[in-house]
C-alpha cells in the first residue's frame, strides 16, 4: 500500500460519501466511474462480480466499499475505504441530528429537505441498477432473466430471497 494509493482511496470514498443519499448503492455509478474508468483498480466484470458479492452477502449495502478497496490495495485498501466511506458522513449526520433533535429543523424546512432528497435517492439508485446491469448482462438469456426478476419483484409480493435463489438456480442449470 502506498501512500499515493491510500490518498486516492481516501478522496474517492470520502467524497463519493457525501453523495449517498440511499446507501451504498445510490452511489454506484460514482464508485464504477472511478474504480473502473479513472483509476483502473477493477475491470467492468470484476466491478461487477464485486457489486454481485456484496448484494449476496448480508449487511449493509455499503459493503462494496470494503470489496472494491480491497480490490484496489488488499485489506489496508479495504480498511482505508471503509473508513473513508462511513467516517465522514457519519460526523456529519450526527452533527445534523443534534440540531434538528433541538428544533432547528423544523417541520417546513424539514418537509423540503426530505421532498427534495426522496426524488434524488431514487435517480441515484436507479442510474446504478443501469451501471450494474450494463455490464452484467452478457447474453439474452440472462438480459431476460433480469427483465423477468425485475417484474417479479416489481409487481408481486415474492420474497426477494426466493427471487435470488430461483435466478441463481436458473443460471447454473442453463450454464451447464
Amino acid at each position: 500500500m502506498t501512500l499515493v494509493l491510500a490518498l486516492q482511496l481516501c478522496s474517492v470514498f470520502g467524497i463519493t460519501s457525501l453523495m449517498a443519499f440511499g446507501g451504498g448503492n445510490a452511489v454506484i455509478p460514482q464508485f464504477e466511474q472511478q474504480t473502473v474508468s479513472v483509476y483502473h483498480w477493477l475491470t467492468p466484470q470484476q466491478f461487477t462480480d464485486s457489486f454481485a458479492i456484496a448484494q449476496a452477502a448480508p449487511g449493509p449495502s455499503t459493503l462494496i466499499v470494503s470489496l472494491l478497496g480491497y480490490r484496489a490495495g488488499g485489506i489496508w485498501g479495504a480498511l482505508i475505504a471503509t473508513a473513508a466511506m462511513v467516517i465522514p458522513t457519519g460526523l456529519i449526520v450526527y452533527g445534523l441530528a443534534k440540531v434538528w433533535d433541538k428544533g432547528h429543523g423544523e417541520k417546513p424546512v424539514r418537509h423540503a429537505f426530505q421532498d427534495g432528497l426522496a426524488p434524488i435517492t431514487v435517480g441515484l439508485i436507479l442510474a446504478g441498477g443501469v451501471v450494474v446491469a450494463r455490464h452484467a448482462e452478457s447474453n439474452w438469456v440472462q438480459l431476460a432473466m433480469t427483465l423477468i426478476a425485475t417484474v417479479v419483484l416489481c409487481s408481486t409480493k415474492i420474497n426477494p430471497l426466493i427471487v435470488a435463489i430461483t435466478c441463481g438456480f436458473m443460471g447454473y442449470v442453463l450454464a451447464a
